[in-house]
C-alpha cells in the first residue's frame, strides 16, 4: 500500500518536511556574502548543486528572501564554501536567525579569508571555496534560485588525491537529511559508467 500526497493534500508536516526527508543526502553550500553596507554573512544551504559545467555554474536555493539572497541581489557576488564533518556543528550554528547587522564569522569565531576575485570572504577553515559572480536569480514561489558562475576555486592541497582532484575520503563533507538530521560522509565504491 502507498500513501499519496499532492500539493493540495500535503502530509501533516507539509511538503517541505516531506521533500527534505525524502531527497537525501543533500550536499551543503556554506555560502558567504557581504552586504551592500560591508557586513559579512555566512549561512548553510542544502538546496544546492552543480547547475552547469561549461561554464561552471553553481545553484543555491534560498527558501524565503534571507540575508544571503539580498546580498547576492545587491552585490552580485558570493562564495560557496565546502565544509567538513569536523565543521558540522559550526556550520549548523551559522543558520541561526540573526539580523543582517550580525557578522556570523565573528559570532562563531571563524576566520574570514580574503577571496581572490570577489569581495565576500571565504571561510579559512573550509578546505574548498568556489568564488562566484551572479549569473541569474530565478524567483520560484516562496524561494529563489541563486545561480553563480564560478570565477575562482581554492582547494587545500591536503585534500587532493594523486589525480589533482579533491579526495572524498580526505574531505569528508557532511550532508543534510530530514528533520534535524545531518549526515556523515557515506561509504563509497568505484562504479565506472558504462561505455558504448
Amino acid at each position: 500500500m502507498r500513501i499519496v500526497h499532492t500539493p493540495d493534500d500535503p502530509p501533516a508536516k507539509g511538503m517541505y518536511a516531506l521533500l527534505t526527508a525524502s531527497i537525501t543526502p543533500r550536499p551543503i553550500a556554506w555560502v558567504s556574502t557581504i552586504s551592500a553596507d560591508g557586513v559579512p554573512n555566512l549561512a548553510p544551504y542544502s538546496f544546492f548543486t552543480v547547475a552547469c559545467a561549461d561554464p561552471a555554474i553553481l545553484s543555491v536555493t534560498s527558501i524565503g528572501r534571507k540575508d544571503t539572497y539580498r546580498n547576492v541581489v545587491d552585490t552580485g557576488e558570493f562564495v560557496v564554501n565546502i565544509g567538513t564533518e569536523s565543521l558540522m556543528e559550526v556550520m549548523n550554528a551559522t543558520s541561526a536567525p540573526v539580523g543582517p547587522e550580525v557578522d556570523e564569522f565573528e559570532m562563531q569565531g571563524l576566520t574570514a579569508d580574503l577571496s581572490d576575485v570577489v569581495a565576500p570572504p571565504r571561510v579559512a577553515e573550509a578546505p574548498i571555496a568556489f568564488e562566484c559572480v551572479r549569473h541569474d536569480v530565478i524567483d520560484l514561489g516562496t524561494s529563489a534560485m541563486l545561480l553563480g558562475r564560478v570565477v575562482s576555486v581554492t582547494i587545500d592541497d591536503e585534500m587532493l588525491a594523486d589525480d589533482g582532484l579533491p579526495d572524498f575520503g580526505s574531505l569528508l563533507p557532511p550532508s543534510r537529511l530530514g528533520r534535524h538530521q545531518w549526515g556523515y560522509a557515506p561509504r563509497t565504491r568505484e562504479l565506472p559508467r558504462p561505455r558504448r
